[in-house]
């Protein structure tokens, strides 16, 4: 399985939405909060990675939820 890499920050809504899905999904990930990342606060949040494979934010990831690709991504 590939390993996932979910950049976060602080109150953001997306961020924990995208915890959850992948939670629901018994995908197991590294979270990285950008507030700890000295000069990326001004990032897009949520950022998600397979791996190498940049998939996206929430959004993205709900759609490959919803269309059932997402585990088949994972392996």
């Amino acid at each position: 399985m590939k390993s996932v890499t979910i950049y976060t920050g602080p109150l953001c809504n997306y961020c924990d939405a995208a915890k959850r899905l992948l939670t629901r999904n018994n995908v197991e990930y590294k979270e990285i909060n950008i507030a700890t990342v000295d000069g990326a606060m001004d990032e897009t949040i949520p950022q998600i990675f397979f791996d190498d494979q940049h998939i996206g934010g929430y959004d993205e990831t709900r759609a490959l939820e919803k269309e059932n690709k997402l585990q088949e991504l994972l392996k």
